[in-house]
Protein backbone atom coordinates (compact mmCIF):
# COMPACT_ATOMS: atom_id res chain seq x y z
CA UNK A 1 0.00 0.00 0.00
CA UNK A 2 2.78 2.22 1.09
CA UNK A 3 4.53 1.81 -2.52
CA UNK A 4 1.37 2.02 -4.52
CA UNK A 5 0.32 5.83 -2.22
CA UNK A 6 4.26 6.64 -3.07
CA UNK A 7 3.26 5.90 -6.67
CA UNK A 8 0.08 8.19 -6.43
CA UNK A 9 1.47 11.07 -5.07
CA UNK A 10 4.79 11.10 -8.00
CA UNK A 11 2.01 10.60 -10.41
CA UNK A 12 0.15 14.04 -9.20
CA UNK A 13 3.03 15.19 -8.76
CA UNK A 14 4.59 14.79 -12.12
CA UNK A 15 1.14 16.00 -13.15
CA UNK A 16 1.30 19.33 -11.50
CA UNK A 17 5.06 20.18 -12.80
CA UNK A 18 3.87 19.26 -16.60
CA UNK A 19 0.66 21.86 -16.01
CA UNK A 20 2.89 24.25 -14.75
CA UNK A 21 5.83 24.04 -17.32
CA UNK A 22 3.16 23.84 -20.09
CA UNK A 23 1.98 27.58 -19.04
CA UNK A 24 4.99 29.14 -19.69
CA UNK A 25 5.99 31.69 -22.06
CA UNK A 26 7.65 28.98 -24.95
CA UNK A 27 8.51 32.46 -27.19
CA UNK A 28 11.56 34.60 -26.65
CA UNK A 29 9.46 37.66 -26.56
CA UNK A 30 6.02 39.14 -25.84
CA UNK A 31 3.47 36.58 -25.11
CA UNK A 32 1.16 36.27 -28.78
CA UNK A 33 -2.48 37.68 -28.78
CA UNK A 34 -4.52 40.67 -28.13
CA UNK A 35 -2.58 43.44 -25.62
CA UNK A 36 -4.37 46.53 -24.21
CA UNK A 37 -1.99 49.27 -23.69
CA UNK A 38 -2.43 52.98 -22.33
CA UNK A 39 -1.45 55.58 -22.47
CA UNK A 40 -1.30 58.02 -19.15
CA UNK A 41 -2.50 61.55 -20.03
CA UNK A 42 -1.56 64.11 -18.21
CA UNK A 43 -4.98 64.40 -15.88
CA UNK A 44 -5.89 68.22 -15.61
CA UNK A 45 -9.52 69.23 -15.24
CA UNK A 46 -11.33 69.80 -18.45
CA UNK A 47 -10.28 73.41 -19.54
CA UNK A 48 -12.05 74.15 -22.59
CA UNK A 49 -11.54 78.06 -22.47
CA UNK A 50 -7.37 78.65 -21.79
CA UNK A 51 -7.72 82.00 -21.62
CA UNK A 52 -9.57 81.86 -18.30
CA UNK A 53 -12.87 83.41 -19.47
CA UNK A 54 -15.70 81.41 -17.10
CA UNK A 55 -17.97 79.07 -19.16
CA UNK A 56 -19.74 77.14 -16.50
CA UNK A 57 -22.19 75.10 -18.66
CA UNK A 58 -19.00 73.19 -20.38
CA UNK A 59 -16.24 72.15 -17.79
CA UNK A 60 -16.77 69.62 -15.25
CA UNK A 61 -17.89 67.06 -17.44
CA UNK A 62 -17.64 63.42 -15.78
CA UNK A 63 -16.66 60.66 -17.05
CA UNK A 64 -17.65 57.30 -15.08
CA UNK A 65 -16.99 54.37 -17.28
CA UNK A 66 -13.13 54.93 -17.76
CA UNK A 67 -10.39 56.33 -15.70
CA UNK A 68 -9.97 59.88 -16.58
CA UNK A 69 -6.86 60.83 -18.60
CA UNK A 70 -6.19 57.40 -19.54
CA UNK A 71 -6.00 56.93 -23.80
CA UNK A 72 -6.22 53.21 -24.30
CA UNK A 73 -5.57 51.33 -27.71
CA UNK A 74 -4.87 47.50 -28.50
CA UNK A 75 -1.70 46.40 -30.31
CA UNK A 76 -1.29 42.39 -31.45
CA UNK A 77 1.57 40.73 -31.06
CA UNK A 78 2.35 38.27 -34.10
CA UNK A 79 4.99 35.53 -34.48
CA UNK A 80 6.78 34.58 -37.76
CA UNK A 81 9.07 32.18 -36.30
CA UNK A 82 9.24 31.08 -32.45
CA UNK A 83 12.20 33.62 -32.47
CA UNK A 84 10.73 36.59 -34.49
CA UNK A 85 7.75 38.52 -34.17
CA UNK A 86 6.10 41.86 -34.87
CA UNK A 87 3.05 43.95 -33.66
CA UNK A 88 0.19 45.33 -35.29
CA UNK A 89 -1.34 48.64 -33.72
CA UNK A 90 -5.55 48.33 -34.48
CA UNK A 91 -7.72 51.35 -34.90
CA UNK A 92 -10.92 50.71 -35.83
CA UNK A 93 -10.23 49.03 -39.37
CA UNK A 94 -6.39 50.22 -39.49
CA UNK A 95 -3.54 48.24 -38.89
CA UNK A 96 -0.01 49.40 -38.09
CA UNK A 97 2.68 46.97 -38.26
CA UNK A 98 5.99 47.72 -36.24
CA UNK A 99 8.92 45.36 -36.43
CA UNK A 100 11.31 47.21 -34.77
CA UNK A 101 11.55 45.47 -31.95
CA UNK A 102 14.59 45.23 -29.19
CA UNK A 103 14.48 42.93 -26.44
CA UNK A 104 16.93 43.26 -23.88
CA UNK A 105 17.88 42.80 -19.96
CA UNK A 106 18.72 45.34 -17.93
CA UNK A 107 21.18 44.01 -15.39
CA UNK A 108 20.91 46.90 -13.03
CA UNK A 109 17.34 46.02 -11.95
CA UNK A 110 17.57 42.17 -13.47
CA UNK A 111 14.55 42.85 -15.37
CA UNK A 112 13.68 42.06 -19.19
CA UNK A 113 13.74 45.46 -21.30
CA UNK A 114 11.74 45.85 -24.84
CA UNK A 115 12.20 49.06 -27.32
CA UNK A 116 9.22 49.62 -29.64
CA UNK A 117 10.82 52.10 -32.63
CA UNK A 118 8.27 54.23 -34.59
CA UNK A 119 11.02 55.12 -36.53
CA UNK A 120 8.67 56.87 -39.61
CA UNK A 121 7.70 59.28 -36.45
CA UNK A 122 10.78 59.20 -35.01
CA UNK A 123 9.20 57.83 -31.50
CA UNK A 124 9.44 54.79 -29.34
CA UNK A 125 8.18 52.80 -26.69
CA UNK A 126 10.46 51.78 -23.97
CA UNK A 127 10.03 50.03 -21.25
CA UNK A 128 10.32 46.39 -18.80
CA UNK A 129 7.78 43.71 -19.13
CA UNK A 130 7.52 40.65 -16.83
CA UNK A 131 5.92 37.98 -19.57
CA UNK A 132 2.27 39.47 -19.08
CA UNK A 133 3.18 43.26 -18.34
CA UNK A 134 4.98 46.12 -20.06
CA UNK A 135 5.20 49.22 -17.95
CA UNK A 136 7.15 51.96 -19.63
CA UNK A 137 6.62 55.23 -21.84
CA UNK A 138 6.33 56.37 -24.70
CA UNK A 139 9.02 59.10 -26.18
CA UNK A 140 8.58 61.17 -29.51
CA UNK A 141 12.24 62.81 -29.96
CA UNK A 142 11.35 65.36 -32.12
CA UNK A 143 9.58 67.33 -29.59
CA UNK A 144 11.30 68.52 -26.22
CA UNK A 145 11.12 66.28 -23.37
CA UNK A 146 7.68 64.66 -24.64
CA UNK A 147 7.52 61.16 -22.57
CA UNK A 148 4.20 60.19 -22.09
CA UNK A 149 3.88 56.74 -18.97
CA UNK A 150 2.51 53.71 -20.38
CA UNK A 151 1.38 50.21 -19.43
CA UNK A 152 0.22 47.29 -21.41
CA UNK A 153 -1.13 43.99 -20.06
CA UNK A 154 -1.70 40.63 -22.43
CA UNK A 155 -5.12 39.15 -22.61
CA UNK A 156 -7.28 42.01 -23.26
CA UNK A 157 -8.55 42.87 -25.73
CA UNK A 158 -11.35 45.75 -24.74
CA UNK A 159 -10.48 49.26 -25.20
CA UNK A 160 -11.84 51.98 -22.95
CA UNK A 161 -14.32 49.27 -20.93
CA UNK A 162 -16.09 46.05 -20.72
CA UNK A 163 -19.06 47.58 -19.72
CA UNK A 164 -22.31 46.99 -21.59
CA UNK A 165 -24.09 50.08 -20.73
CA UNK A 166 -27.18 50.17 -23.00
CA UNK A 167 -27.04 53.26 -25.65
CA UNK A 168 -29.08 56.54 -24.75
CA UNK A 169 -28.90 56.71 -28.98
CA UNK A 170 -27.09 55.72 -32.01
CA UNK A 171 -24.69 57.89 -33.47
CA UNK A 172 -23.99 56.63 -36.33
CA UNK A 173 -24.15 59.67 -39.25
CA UNK A 174 -22.78 63.44 -39.60
CA UNK A 175 -22.27 65.81 -37.05
CA UNK A 176 -21.65 69.13 -37.46
CA UNK A 177 -18.97 69.75 -35.01
CA UNK A 178 -17.13 72.99 -32.98
CA UNK A 179 -13.47 72.63 -31.03
CA UNK A 180 -11.92 75.17 -29.90
CA UNK A 181 -15.72 76.86 -28.45
CA UNK A 182 -15.89 80.18 -27.72
CA UNK A 183 -12.21 81.26 -28.49
CA UNK A 184 -10.59 83.19 -30.49
CA UNK A 185 -9.30 79.67 -32.08
CA UNK A 186 -12.46 78.02 -32.78
CA UNK A 187 -12.65 75.70 -35.96
CA UNK A 188 -14.73 73.44 -37.44
CA UNK A 189 -15.12 70.35 -38.06
CA UNK A 190 -17.46 67.43 -39.17
CA UNK A 191 -18.21 63.92 -37.23
CA UNK A 192 -18.84 60.83 -39.13
CA UNK A 193 -19.58 57.61 -36.89
CA UNK A 194 -20.83 54.44 -37.33
CA UNK A 195 -22.17 52.60 -34.21
CA UNK A 196 -23.02 48.71 -33.58
CA UNK A 197 -24.39 48.32 -30.31
CA UNK A 198 -21.93 49.67 -27.51
CA UNK A 199 -18.80 49.08 -31.01
CA UNK A 200 -17.85 52.82 -32.16
CA UNK A 201 -15.90 53.64 -34.68
CA UNK A 202 -15.46 57.20 -36.95
CA UNK A 203 -13.70 60.45 -37.36
CA UNK A 204 -14.08 63.87 -37.72
CA UNK A 205 -12.83 65.73 -40.38
CA UNK A 206 -11.67 69.23 -40.27
CA UNK A 207 -10.21 72.03 -43.16
CA UNK A 208 -6.83 70.90 -42.33
CA UNK A 209 -7.16 67.39 -41.95
CA UNK A 210 -8.89 64.13 -40.54
CA UNK A 211 -8.59 62.96 -37.01
CA UNK A 212 -7.86 59.45 -38.57
CA UNK A 213 -9.02 56.35 -37.88
CA UNK A 214 -10.87 56.63 -34.06
CA UNK A 215 -12.37 53.37 -31.78
CA UNK A 216 -14.18 53.53 -29.18
CA UNK A 217 -17.40 52.92 -27.00
CA UNK A 218 -21.22 54.33 -26.66
CA UNK A 219 -22.34 53.93 -22.79
CA UNK A 220 -25.17 55.11 -21.91
CA UNK A 221 -25.08 58.55 -22.61
CA UNK A 222 -21.06 58.98 -22.87
CA UNK A 223 -19.11 58.02 -25.54
CA UNK A 224 -15.50 57.70 -25.90
CA UNK A 225 -12.77 57.69 -28.95
CA UNK A 226 -9.37 57.29 -29.17
CA UNK A 227 -6.24 56.56 -31.28
CA UNK A 228 -2.32 55.98 -31.27
CA UNK A 229 -0.57 55.63 -34.70
CA UNK A 230 3.17 56.13 -33.10
CA UNK A 231 2.94 60.13 -34.26
CA UNK A 232 -0.21 61.46 -32.29
CA UNK A 233 -2.65 60.13 -29.06
CA UNK A 234 -5.56 61.29 -29.42
CA UNK A 235 -8.99 61.03 -26.96
CA UNK A 236 -12.28 62.35 -27.22
CA UNK A 237 -14.82 62.12 -24.50
CA UNK A 238 -18.20 63.35 -25.22
CA UNK A 239 -22.09 63.94 -23.35
CA UNK A 240 -25.12 62.89 -25.60
CA UNK A 241 -28.22 64.54 -25.62
CA UNK A 242 -30.82 62.25 -27.30
CA UNK A 243 -33.76 65.16 -26.87
CA UNK A 244 -31.95 67.23 -29.18
CA UNK A 245 -29.62 65.24 -31.19
CA UNK A 246 -26.01 67.06 -29.57
CA UNK A 247 -22.92 66.12 -27.94
CA UNK A 248 -20.64 68.15 -25.37
CA UNK A 249 -17.22 67.03 -24.81
CA UNK A 250 -13.44 66.68 -24.33
CA UNK A 251 -10.60 66.53 -27.15
CA UNK A 252 -7.15 65.86 -25.95
CA UNK A 253 -3.78 65.33 -28.24
CA UNK A 254 -1.13 63.62 -26.16
CA UNK A 255 -0.79 65.48 -22.51
CA UNK A 256 -0.13 68.81 -24.22
CA UNK A 257 -3.32 70.13 -26.14
CA UNK A 258 -6.69 70.26 -24.60
CA UNK A 259 -9.81 71.59 -25.65
CA UNK A 260 -13.67 71.22 -26.39
CA UNK A 261 -16.04 70.33 -28.74
CA UNK A 262 -19.58 70.45 -29.27
CA UNK A 263 -21.95 68.73 -32.23
CA UNK A 264 -25.36 68.48 -33.63
CA UNK A 265 -26.80 65.52 -35.75
CA UNK A 266 -26.56 67.21 -39.31
CA UNK A 267 -26.60 64.15 -42.28
CA UNK A 268 -25.61 66.99 -44.71
CA UNK A 269 -22.34 68.49 -42.53
CA UNK A 270 -19.68 69.77 -44.64
CA UNK A 271 -16.43 72.01 -44.50
CA UNK A 272 -15.11 74.55 -47.11
CA UNK A 273 -14.04 73.26 -49.99
CA UNK A 274 -10.51 72.49 -49.63
CA UNK A 275 -9.39 73.70 -52.67
CA UNK A 276 -10.21 77.51 -51.80
CA UNK A 277 -8.28 77.87 -48.55
CA UNK A 278 -4.85 78.41 -49.89
CA UNK A 279 -4.55 80.60 -53.36
CA UNK A 280 -1.45 82.90 -54.64
CA UNK A 281 -1.02 86.11 -53.37
CA UNK A 282 -1.87 89.18 -55.56
CA UNK A 283 1.17 89.59 -58.20
CA UNK A 284 2.02 86.19 -58.45
CA UNK A 285 1.15 83.78 -61.11
CA UNK A 286 3.54 81.08 -60.64
CA UNK A 287 5.28 78.68 -58.16
CA UNK A 288 9.10 78.23 -57.44
CA UNK A 289 11.28 77.10 -55.22
CA UNK A 290 14.93 75.58 -54.81
CA UNK A 291 15.72 73.49 -51.94
CA UNK A 292 18.10 70.92 -50.97
CA UNK A 293 17.23 66.95 -51.20
CA UNK A 294 18.23 64.38 -48.88
CA UNK A 295 21.19 63.67 -51.11
CA UNK A 296 22.53 67.10 -50.25
CA UNK A 297 21.71 68.08 -54.05
CA UNK A 298 19.51 71.34 -54.70
CA UNK A 299 16.37 71.05 -56.61
CA UNK A 300 14.71 73.74 -58.82
CA UNK A 301 11.12 73.56 -60.04
CA UNK A 302 12.74 74.73 -63.14
CA UNK A 303 15.11 71.44 -63.61
CA UNK A 304 14.90 70.38 -66.89
CA UNK A 305 12.82 67.03 -64.76
CA UNK A 306 9.86 68.92 -64.44
CA UNK A 307 9.57 70.55 -68.05
CA UNK A 308 6.28 69.83 -69.47
CA UNK A 309 5.10 67.92 -67.10
CA UNK A 310 2.56 67.96 -64.52
CA UNK A 311 4.04 68.77 -61.61
CA UNK A 312 1.83 68.15 -58.01
CA UNK A 313 4.05 69.87 -55.34
CA UNK A 314 3.09 68.12 -51.13
CA UNK A 315 4.11 70.68 -48.88
CA UNK A 316 4.42 67.59 -45.88
CA UNK A 317 6.22 66.55 -42.80
CA UNK A 318 7.51 63.78 -41.26
CA UNK A 319 5.65 64.03 -38.01
CA UNK A 320 2.51 64.71 -39.57
CA UNK A 321 -0.07 61.84 -40.05
CA UNK A 322 -2.60 63.40 -42.57
CA UNK A 323 0.81 63.21 -44.67
CA UNK A 324 1.29 59.90 -44.12
CA UNK A 325 -2.12 59.26 -45.65
CA UNK A 326 -1.45 61.79 -48.89
CA UNK A 327 2.23 60.14 -49.36
CA UNK A 328 0.69 56.90 -49.73
CA UNK A 329 -1.76 58.22 -52.05
CA UNK A 330 0.69 59.88 -53.95
CA UNK A 331 2.92 56.63 -53.81
CA UNK A 332 0.17 54.28 -54.89
CA UNK A 333 -0.93 56.86 -57.79
CA UNK A 334 2.14 56.84 -59.91
CA UNK A 335 3.20 53.48 -59.04
CA UNK A 336 -0.63 53.15 -61.03
CA UNK A 337 0.39 55.56 -63.76
CA UNK A 338 4.06 55.33 -64.81
CA UNK A 339 3.13 56.30 -68.17
CA UNK A 340 2.09 59.58 -67.35
CA UNK A 341 3.78 62.58 -67.35
CA UNK A 342 3.22 63.42 -64.00
CA UNK A 343 6.12 64.48 -61.47
CA UNK A 344 5.75 64.89 -58.15
CA UNK A 345 8.11 67.35 -55.30
CA UNK A 346 7.76 66.71 -51.54
CA UNK A 347 8.58 69.76 -49.73
CA UNK A 348 9.73 69.02 -45.72
CA UNK A 349 9.07 71.40 -43.29
CA UNK A 350 10.51 69.35 -40.00
CA UNK A 351 10.33 69.83 -36.30
CA UNK A 352 14.23 69.66 -36.02
CA UNK A 353 15.91 72.93 -35.99
CA UNK A 354 19.42 70.69 -37.10
CA UNK A 355 19.65 70.33 -40.14
CA UNK A 356 21.32 66.80 -39.88
CA UNK A 357 18.52 65.33 -37.81
CA UNK A 358 15.77 67.05 -40.22
CA UNK A 359 17.87 64.93 -42.99
CA UNK A 360 18.11 61.87 -41.44
CA UNK A 361 14.37 61.77 -40.37
CA UNK A 362 13.76 62.36 -43.80
CA UNK A 363 15.84 59.83 -45.34
CA UNK A 364 14.10 57.41 -42.91
CA UNK A 365 10.67 58.46 -44.60
CA UNK A 366 11.26 58.51 -47.87
CA UNK A 367 13.50 55.10 -47.93
CA UNK A 368 9.93 53.28 -45.93
CA UNK A 369 7.44 54.95 -48.30
CA UNK A 370 9.19 54.10 -51.17
CA UNK A 371 8.85 57.45 -52.44
CA UNK A 372 10.31 57.60 -55.88
CA UNK A 373 9.79 61.24 -56.35
CA UNK A 374 12.48 64.15 -54.54
CA UNK A 375 11.90 65.12 -51.22
CA UNK A 376 13.54 68.60 -50.19
CA UNK A 377 14.28 69.91 -46.94
CA UNK A 378 12.36 73.29 -47.16
CA UNK A 379 12.58 74.70 -43.34
CA UNK A 380 11.12 74.47 -40.01
CA UNK A 381 7.20 73.43 -39.51
CA UNK A 382 5.96 76.62 -37.56
CA UNK A 383 3.62 77.57 -40.28
CA UNK A 384 4.59 81.21 -39.90
CA UNK A 385 8.41 79.58 -40.90
CA UNK A 386 6.25 77.90 -43.91
CA UNK A 387 4.94 80.70 -44.99
CA UNK A 388 7.93 82.84 -45.12
CA UNK A 389 9.96 80.02 -47.19
CA UNK A 390 6.57 79.71 -49.86
CA UNK A 391 6.21 83.72 -50.15
CA UNK A 392 3.74 83.05 -53.42
CA UNK A 393 1.22 81.57 -50.95
CA UNK A 394 -1.58 83.54 -49.08
CA UNK A 395 -0.07 81.57 -46.04
CA UNK A 396 0.46 77.64 -45.11
CA UNK A 397 -2.51 76.62 -43.60
CA UNK A 398 -2.71 73.07 -43.24
CA UNK A 399 0.10 69.98 -43.28
CA UNK A 400 -0.47 68.70 -45.96
CA UNK A 401 -1.39 70.95 -48.92
CA UNK A 402 -1.21 69.76 -52.39
CA UNK A 403 -0.38 72.36 -55.03
CA UNK A 404 -1.27 70.95 -58.86
CA UNK A 405 0.20 72.87 -61.73
CA UNK A 406 -0.19 72.35 -65.29
CA UNK A 407 2.51 71.65 -68.07
CA UNK A 408 2.64 75.74 -68.28
CA UNK A 409 3.90 76.27 -65.11
CA UNK A 410 0.39 77.43 -63.95
CA UNK A 411 -0.98 76.86 -60.60
CA UNK A 412 -4.14 75.20 -61.44
CA UNK A 413 -5.43 73.78 -57.63
CA UNK A 414 -4.17 74.10 -54.02
CA UNK A 415 -6.15 71.24 -51.84
CA UNK A 416 -5.47 72.48 -48.16
CA UNK A 417 -5.44 69.25 -45.61
CA UNK A 418 -6.71 65.68 -46.59
CA UNK A 419 -9.04 63.72 -45.99
CA UNK A 420 -7.55 60.43 -46.00
CA UNK A 421 -8.62 56.30 -45.83
CA UNK A 422 -10.56 56.57 -42.68
CA UNK A 423 -13.25 59.34 -43.76
CA UNK A 424 -16.10 58.73 -46.52
CA UNK A 425 -14.69 61.56 -48.91
CA UNK A 426 -11.23 59.79 -49.63
CA UNK A 427 -13.07 57.22 -52.52
CA UNK A 428 -14.33 60.59 -54.06
CA UNK A 429 -11.35 62.36 -53.90
CA UNK A 430 -9.22 60.10 -55.93
CA UNK A 431 -11.73 59.24 -58.38
CA UNK A 432 -12.32 63.33 -58.48
CA UNK A 433 -8.04 63.55 -58.53
CA UNK A 434 -7.86 60.92 -61.17
CA UNK A 435 -10.21 62.83 -63.48
CA UNK A 436 -8.39 66.42 -62.97
CA UNK A 437 -4.61 65.18 -63.57
CA UNK A 438 -5.90 63.51 -67.02
CA UNK A 439 -7.67 66.50 -68.00
CA UNK A 440 -4.57 68.50 -66.97
CA UNK A 441 -2.09 66.21 -69.31
CA UNK A 442 -4.96 66.27 -72.13
CA UNK A 443 -4.97 70.03 -72.47
CA UNK A 444 -2.14 72.96 -72.97
CA UNK A 445 -4.01 74.78 -69.84
CA UNK A 446 -7.03 75.01 -67.76
CA UNK A 447 -8.35 77.88 -66.13
CA UNK A 448 -8.31 77.68 -62.37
Amino acid sequence: MKITHILVLVSVILGLNSCFFSAENPYTGLPPGKWRAVLKLVNNPINPNPRGEPLPDKVNLKFEEVTDGELPFIFEVKYVTKDSFYIEIINGDERIVVDDIKIGRDKSQAKDTILINFPVFDSYIRGFFLENAIDGEWVVRNKENYRIPFIARHGRDYRFTNLRKEPVMDVSGRWDATFEIDTEDEYKGVGEFKQDGNHLTGTFLTETGDYRYLEGTVQANKLYLSCFDGSHAYLFEGKLNPKDSTMIGSFRSGNAYQTSWQAKFSPNAKLKDANTLTFLKPGYDRFNFSFENTAGKTISFKDARYQDKVKIIQIMGTWCPNCRDETIFLVNYLKENPDQDVEVIALAFERYKEKDKAMEALKRYQEHFKMDYEVLLAGNSEKEEASKALPMLNAVLAYPTMIVIDKNDRVQRIHTGFSGPATSEYKQFKAEFSRFILQLLSSKSVQQ
